[in-house]
């Protein structure tokens, strides 16, 4: 029903939009079938009415035609790539050539709908790719693997995106994306911006999820993020969302990392009388969410400093939850 829905919203989309030069005669292909005909008209008329009503018509008349499928794949790939050069194409064209492969139906369609997601296209176009990567049968996930462990960032990052937010895939193939994901953003050498972006939507994903696999990498990513914030006071946000993914998924390992933090905080703190709340509040959190009772002392020792009552209180419910 999906599926029908989507190519009737397609079709609709397609027919709203005009077409190529008004000048252009419309052939009547309602008697030709044969696929391999159909193709050869349609690169006479590749950018009109006509060509819209051909690339619709092998959507259907071309299921299992190897020729068909990989013509209409190499034709959307060849616009992607003018596309992205600065060349002017016509999108509903581009719209069409989605909508036949998703009828088409064949996973070898994946690589060119896919570069359709990073194109630049509007929005309308990049959702009716990503609809169609959804509905064509084929192991989409191992498809986004490859392109995270691969490609360019720009790549990488577009298809944990779109990985994330599939309903084909399970909770734990998406935990597997993110922790690919964080991988990937933290083996880079330079701070790519969409590397950088992947990293941190990881960061998020994987707390969500409590995905306790990535802990050794949510704490690599820890200290990363701790060393932005000492020399940008703006990374803060960062810092607190990579403390909170330790609470979320991390093991004694990470809470040892975070008694540290505490410690050093709270000897601060009771020289000077300065700190952070929010950062220790994430802490103390997170400690909380891991358990680990080396982490006693440092919480403990909350209560004799001078934090307002909602931090002490905070840590009085975290050495509550300490693991014995």
């Amino acid at each position: 029903m999906r599926k029908k829905l989507l190519l009737i919203f397609l079709l609709i989309l397609s027919a709203s939009i005009v077409y190529g030069d008004p000048q252009d005669v419309k052939i009547d292909i309602s008697n030709i079938n044969d696929a391999a005909s159909l193709w050869r008209l349609f690169l006479d008329n590749p950018d009109s009415k006509t060509g819209a009503d051909i690339l619709i018509k092998l959507g259907s008349v071309g299921k299992g035609n190897r020729m068909i499928i990989d013509n209409i794949n190499n034709y959307l790939m060849g616009k992607n790539l003018l596309f992205r050069s600065g060349e002017n194409v016509d999108y509903t064209i581009i719209s069409v050539c989605i909508s036949a492969l998703m009828e088409l139906g064949d996973s070898s369609s994946y690589p060119a709908l896919f570069s359709v997601l990073y194109a630049g296209y509007p929005e309308v176009i990049t959702y009716e790719a990503q609809g169609a990567l959804e509905l064509i049968p084929g192991n989409l996930q191992q498809f986004l693997v490859n392109i995270i462990t691969h490609n360019p960032p720009e790549e990488k990052f577009a298809a944990f995106t779109m990985g994330v937010n599939s309903d084909r895939l399970t909770v734990s193939q998406r935990g597997q994306l993110a922790e690919l994901a964080l991988e990937q953003g933290l083996s880079a050498v330079d701070d790519n911006i969409d590397l950088t972006a992947m990293r941190y939507s990881s960061i998020l994903l994987l707390t969500r999820l409590r995905w306790t696999r990535a802990n050794a990498l949510a704490i690599r990513h820890y200290y990363r993020v701790q060393t932005d914030y000492l020399t940008n006071p703006m990374q803060k946000e960062r810092f607190i969302e990579a403390i909170s993914c330790l609470g979320a998924v991390g093991n004694s390992d990470a809470a040892l990392v975070l008694c540290l933090q505490l410690g050093l905080i709270n000897a601060r703190t009771e020289s000077t009388g300065a700190y952070d709340p929010e950062i220790t509040m994430a802490i103390v959190q997170a400690l909380g969410r891991i358990g680990y009772n080396a982490a006693f002392d440092h919480l403990l020792y909350v209560s004799s400093l001078s934090y307002p009552e909602e931090i002490q209180a905070a840590a009085r419910e975290a050495v509550a939850r300490l693991k014995w």
